[in-house]
């Protein structure tokens, strides 16, 4: 009976936070707060839902948190569309890249033989921002590259230099906001679990 009690709590408290993080990361992706647009394609935080979702709840829910920012994604390339919104209506450019994020946050996580916390989600939150940044436009690329450099006026040989370059641009602030807001949130979501 205690047993089945415990797995009922622990199902909850997961449902719950998952709900929870869900419900922000619908916030950011249907608001101007989680999409900043930079053309020709949108800087986002939406993936730090996912990040913080993987490290507290396991890979299954992180992907599924994923799942969720991948269809807003999905849907925002329909209602508000940017030059390159085409290749982002495909969901193996807009959803399944976002649902790799999770799985990589949390075995990155898992992964890191270190016992500071601080380092360990800090990794996680980089490396699941470089799977963001790398999934979405390296899918956009393989599938999409001759309509890309048209969208770019840009020649089809360089368009991957330049994505590389969008990627930079746009991952690496990515990845700095990423550490610094995943870091707190999950000390402080840790600490209300307890």
């Amino acid at each position: 009976m205690e047993r089945n009690l415990v797995s009922t709590t622990t199902r909850t408290r997961k449902l719950t936070t998952f709900a929870m993080l869900a419900a922000i990361s619908a916030i950011l992706g249907l608001t101007p707060l989680g999409i900043i647009p930079i053309p020709p394609v949108g800087a986002t935080i939406m993936h730090i839902p996912v990040i913080i979702t993987a490290i507290l709840e396991g890979p299954i829910l992180g992907a599924l948190m994923g799942l969720v920012f991948g269809i807003i994604s999905f849907v925002n390339a329909i209602i508000k569309p940017t030059p390159l919104s085409f290749a982002a209506m495909n969901p193996l450019v807009s959803i399944f890249p976002r649902m790799l994020i999770g799985v990589v946050a949390y075995y990155v996580y898992k992964g890191i033989p270190l016992k500071n916390e601080s380092i360990k989600v800090g990794a996680s939150a980089a490396l699941a921002t470089l799977m963001n940044t790398v999934g979405f436009l390296g899918m956009m690329y393989l599938l999409y590259a001759e309509p890309v450099a048209k969208a770019l006026g840009q020649k089809v040989d360089t368009v991957g230099k330049f994505l590389l370059v969008l990627g930079t641009t746009h991952g690496l602030p990515e990845m700095g906001v990423a550490i610094v807001i995943t870091i707190p949130i999950v000390f402080a979501v840790r600490r209300i679990k307890r």
